[in-house]
């Protein structure tokens, strides 16, 4: 279909949502293309405009860059005296895949394709970008958590689902309701408890705010609790805002958002962490100072326990792996609770890692990652470390974290990085690995000013050292191990420049040489081999085509997503357009200047092509590709055409009368990628 705008007939095309998820009758939200004219397309809440695609810019919408990620969709736009609409359709090779373009209730459009492996849908990709970005999407007195592992919207504290049966169901436009009425404006309980405040922390502030004039936090809480309409309000810089009725769009940050702010919720004096009336308040004193007894004395026995014991908590000494430090919290121990416990890893406090990274401070922070920030830590002794603290709102738990502590403890090999500890504390989880003083290979291969410092000599070291480590995983370390997320940022390298894999917290064991199935795709766009992201199917071969995409991505040092050079759409389709011409020279990164032969730089790009071709059964195994690189007199087979190499931007659609202009779908990283 199209949607768009018939100028002829005036006639909109459009697609509009359900009125909830079990009623299909019109919803209130509707795409349309832009009644101003312009060429994009909006999604309206009735009249009301929340979401805009950006202009279309003759390859993608601006404002949708998970359109540059796709191989598998030709996507068009078109204008001309009688129409402008857009539409899509699937690319030859892929023309036996179902797929289905969606308006759900809450207002975000998906573009949705079929497991066939797991026999339900898949997230390919949606807008507005998260579920959060929907406005009002957890409806009033909601508040929305990307990160969330159990859904994406809860109540404010106070409040409980106005709905609970279409809450449970994941519509959640309906919003929260009070537990318990307000006292202001309520004459029928003249009881002398006063409404109280709860303060909210670390939240996007709810929209439609007020300004009032006053003095201090006490003057604006006062302003508030004397109004009855004002529901909340915030005291920043000499400013007391306010909301009133209901609160929509309130949103937890994302990490990489550092503008979260501080508000106080009006809620009824019957709410817990409010007060209490003066009849209760000693009763809540006595329980209060029997608990807080207890609690001291169990804390004085576990301190003279661990004393007699010579365990000092304080201490981050990395050095020694001795009886000592080799100590287990509890929290740990649920790690492998009902297991066969073959990790033997140093555990660390918090307090000593806290210290280690200057209590996690901005100057020490390397980078971060899907699952939150890595840090630089020196030990008391000195030792450098890197502490990857993940966050608690990422989608990585106990599951993701005892799946990295147990594989990665276990294998031993120079080209994967060494886990030397974590720490486990209430809701903390960290990880300690020894420190890479060259941070990642994208740091240099990716940026035009450093990728000179990559010479061929260490970049075949790298693609050398990287096959090893492989080789290592799927056929010598003690469990075959499928990594299912390498990349070039998940290749370390330490001071001398030798590469080693990192992020194993994707990383699945393996029993067999056959292929498993999984309703869970986990990995990066550009790196994932196609049976594993269109059918979710998963072998030694998946690891094998991610090693041949970043092997093509250190000759040429461009990225295979995001590339747009001559009519191909991805690096993998250039390297095969070249090697067809017998061009295949062409390839290699200009900044190596030293003289190559040519026939040795064609080697590696022969052996780049013969592991992303399509068929898994086509490629080499890891074993193969380290005996190929070792092996100067070698006789190659001659590689197929690779996965997602076929897309061209001069193709021209059958069902188009006008021919439209392709555009690349290359260039958003997703860790995970899964249906919502």
């Amino acid at each position: 279909m199209k949607i768009g705008y018939d100028k002829r007939a005036e006639k909109t095309w459009s697609l509009t949502s359900w009125k909830s998820t079990e009623d299909p009758s019109p919803g209130v939200f509707s795409l349309e293309h832009d009644p101003n004219g312009t060429s994009q397309f909006v999604i309206l809440q009735g009249s009301t405009r929340y979401w805009t695609s950006g202009a279309w810019n003759g390859k993608i919408f601006s404002l949708v860059p998970e359109m540059r990620a796709n191989y598998i969709f030709n996507y068009s736009y078109s204008i001309n005296k009688d129409e402008s609409y857009f539409t899509y359709s699937l690319y030859d090779s892929y023309s036996s895949i179902i797929s289905r373009l969606v308006l759900d209730v809450s207002g975000q459009i998906k573009q949705m394709t079929w497991l066939d492996s797991s026999h339900q849908w898949n997230l390919f990709w949606a807008q507005p970008k998260t579920q959060c970005e929907v406005y009002a999407s957890c409806g009033a007195f909601g508040i929305c958590d990307d990160n969330a592992v159990d859904g994406f919207c809860e109540c404010l504290p106070g409040f409980e689902p106005a709905s609970p049966n279409n809450w449970n169901s994941g519509d959640t436009s309906g919003g929260c309701v009070r537990k318990a009425d307000l006292q202001c404006g309520n004459t029928t309980r003249a009881n002398g408890e006063r409404d109280q405040f709860r303060q909210v922390s670390n939240v996007i502030l709810p929209d439609y705010p007020l300004t009032l004039p006053a003095r201090s936090a006490k003057e604006c809480k006062s302003a508030c609790l004397n109004n009855c309409s004002c529901s909340a309000c915030a005291y920043d810089r000499e400013t007391c805002t306010v909301w009133s009725g209901d609160l929509l769009n309130l949103r937890h940050p994302s990490d990489d958002n550092s503008n979260g702010q501080d508000f106080y919720l009006k809620l009824a004096a019957s709410e817990p962490n409010g007060r209490v009336s003066s009849s209760k308040w000693k009763v809540w004193l006595i329980v209060t100072l029997a608990i807080s007894l207890t609690s001291a004395f169990v804390i004085w026995g576990i301190w003279r326990k661990l004393r007699r014991k010579g365990e000092n908590l304080l201490l981050f000494d990395l050095s020694n792996s001795s009886e000592d430090t080799n100590y287990e919290l509890s929290e740990a121990n649920k790690l492998w609770r009902g297991e066969k416990k073959e990790v033997d890893l140093p555990m660390f406090s918090f307090a000593s890692v806290s210290a280690a990274t200057n209590n996690f401070s901005i100057e020490n922070k390397l980078g971060e990652g899907g699952f939150g920030p890595v840090y630089k830590g020196k030990s008391q002794k000195g030792y450098e470390v890197a502490v990857k603290r993940l966050s608690k709102r990422s989608g990585q738990g106990w599951e993701e974290l005892k799946n990295e502590v147990m594989l990665i403890a276990k294998l031993q090999h120079k080209n994967l990085v060494k886990v030397l500890g974590c720490c486990i504390e209430q809701d903390e989880k960290i990880l300690i690995y020894e420190y890479m003083p060259n941070k990642s290979l994208d740091f240099f291969l990716f940026d035009p000013a450093k990728h000179g410092i990559l010479n061929w000599k260490t970049r075949v070291h790298i693609i050398e050292g990287v096959a090893q480590g492989l080789l290592y995983l799927h056929q010598y370390s003690r469990l075959k191990i499928i990594h299912r997320d390498l990349k070039a940022s998940n290749i370390l390298l330490d001071k001398d420049m030798n590469p080693k894999i990192s992020d194993f917290g994707m990383a699945r064991i393996f029993g067999s040489n056959e292929s498993k199935a999984t309703n869970h795709i986990v990995g990066t766009y550009g790196y994932m081999s196609p049976e594993y992201a269109l059918e979710g199917l998963f072998s030694t071969k998946s690891d094998v085509f991610s090693f041949g995409v970043l092997l093509l991505e250190i000759l040429s040092g461009k990225k295979n997503t995001g590339f747009y050079q001559s009519d191909s759409l991805n690096l993998l389709g250039y390297a095969w357009d070249l090697w067809k011409d017998s061009r295949g020279q062409e390839l290699m990164d200009p900044v190596l200047e030293e003289t190559l032969p040519r026939h040795i730089l064609l080697k590696y790009i022969n052996i780049g092509l013969l592991c992303v071709q399509e068929s898994a059964d086509d490629r080499p195994t890891m074993s193969d590709v380290v005996s190929m690189l070792g092996n100067e007199s070698v006789h190659l087979p001659s590689p197929k055409q690779p996965a997602f190499s076929n897309l061209r931007s001069g193709v021209e659609p059958h069902i188009f009368q006008n021919r439209p202009e392709i555009c690349s779908l290359n260039g958003v990283t997703l860790s995970i990628m899964e249906a919502r």
